[in-house]
C-alpha cells in the first residue's frame, strides 16, 4: 500500500497522492498498522473492524469495544453501572474468521467477455481510473506476522492475486463528509477509495449512497480524481458506453 500510495504522484502529474495512515490494533495494544477497513481506513485488522461494527452498528460490546456509547459516539460509562456479559469477543473472532473466508465477487461470466467490456477495461486504464482504482494486489506469502502477531497468514490466504480496484487509500475527491476518526484533522474529507469488485452488485454508489448511476458517480469525482473526470467527459459516446459496460461486469 505504501508502494502504491508512493507512485500515484507520477503517475498523475501530482494530481493524486493516497494517504495512508497507521492505525491502533484493536486486538494488540500498542501496535499499530496501516489502516485499510472502514470509509475513513479507521481499521487495519478485520478483528478490530469487527468490533466496532458489534459495537456500532449493533450496540454489542465486547472486549476490544467494552463501553456502550450513544448514536453520536459518546460514551455512557458514566451512567451505565451494569457488566455486559453478552460478548467475551468469541463471537468477534469468529466474525472476522467468517470475513477472510468470504470469497471476492467474481466478475459477470458473460458481460465480461464482450468486446463492449473488454474495451470499456482499455478506457479504463487511459483515462487514469486505475490508479486509485487499483485492479490487481498480490496478498502476503505463507506465514507472514501481521496485526501485532496476533495473524498469521495461512496458506489459503497467501500470494493471491485479488482484483479489488481500489489502493484502499484516503483521497480528496470532493465529496468529504468533515469526519475525522483515526487519521487526524487531515483526513477528515479524505475517504478510502471504493472498491470496485462486486460493483454490478449495487443500486447506490459513492460512500453516501447518494449516487443512483454510475455515470453521477463519475461526475461527482473531484478534486484529485478530477483530471479522470474531464477525461471521461471528453470521450466518444461509444468509449464512455464501453467504460460503463466494464464496471458493470464487475
Amino acid at each position: 500500500m505504501l508502494a502504491i500510495a508512493a507512485r500515484q504522484p507520477s503517475q498523475s502529474n501530482g494530481a493524486i497522492a493516497g494517504q495512508a495512515i497507521k492505525v491502533p490494533i484493536g486486538e494488540a495494544p500498542g501496535a499499530f498498522r496501516v489502516g485499510r477497513f472502514g470509509w475513513k481506513d479507521q481499521h487495519a485488522s478485520l478483528q478490530s473492524f469487527a468490533a466496532d461494527a458489534y459495537l456500532n452498528e449493533m450496540g454489542i460490546t465486547s472486549p476490544l469495544q467494552p463501553t456502550e456509547n450513544t448514536t453520536n459516539g459518546r460514551s455512557i460509562a458514566a451512567y451505565d453501572h451494569v457488566a455486559d456479559p453478552e460478548n467475551d469477543g468469541g463471537d468477534v473472532l469468529t466474525f472476522a474468521q467468517f470475513m477472510r473466508s468470504t470469497m471476492p465477487p467474481s466478475r459477470d461470466p458473460d458481460l465480461s467477455i464482450t468486446v463492449e467490456a473488454q474495451r470499456g477495461e482499455q478506457v479504463f486504464r487511459a483515462i487514469g481510473c486505475n490508479i486509485c482504482h487499483v485492479m490487481s494486489i498480490t496478498t502476503a506469502p505463507t506465514g507472514t506476522v501481521l496485526n501485532g502477531g496476533k495473524f498469521i497468514v495461512p496458506a489459503a490466504l497467501a500470494s493471491k492475486t485479488i482484483h479489488p480496484f481500489s489502493d484502499f487509500l484516503l483521497h480528496d475527491i470532493g465529496t468529504g463528509d468533515g469526519i475525522v476518526q483515526n487519521g487526524g484533522q487531515a483526513t477528515m474529507n479524505k475517504l478510502r477509495t471504493a472498491p470496485l469488485w462486486g460493483l454490478r452488485t449495487h443500486d447506490r454508489f459513492m460512500h453516501d449512497a447518494e449516487s443512483l448511476t454510475l455515470l453521477n458517480a463519475i461526475q461527482r469525482h473531484d478534486n484529485e480524481a478530477s483530471a479522470a473526470r474531464f477525461r471521461f467527459r471528453n470521450l466518444t459516446m461509444d468509449d464512455q458506453d464501453a467504460l460503463l459496460a466494464f464496471l458493470s461486469s464487475l
